[in-house]
């Protein structure tokens, strides 16, 4: 019996984490924030990073997705990117 229910539950659809309890600050850059990093993970990253990242940080966080781990960025939204989370989540 205790087989049948975990083999029920792996088979289950998994169903994507609800970002709608997430709110990033409205502010220009948000969108493409958004559109950016939940295309690999949950938005809650970036207010649980932001006592640690000043600009520099930022910088080499963003990088580092980009390069390690391929996110869908384009060099020239870097700058809107690193921009609006110093201003809204940076290290203060």
């Amino acid at each position: 019996m205790r087989s049948l229910v975990l083999l029920a539950l792996l088979a289950a659809p998994s169903a994507p984490p609800d970002e709608s309890r997430v709110a990033l600050k409205d502010a220009p850059g948000r969108e493409l924030v958004v559109g950016r990093c939940a295309a690999c993970h949950s938005v809650d990253y970036i207010p649980m990073n932001s006592p640690f990242l000043d600009r520099k940080g930022w910088e080499a966080e963003v990088a580092k997705m980009m390069k390690v781990y391929a996110a869908p960025v384009a060099a020239d939204e870097v700058p809107t990117i690193v921009d609006y989370l110093v201003q809204n989540y940076g290290k203060k």
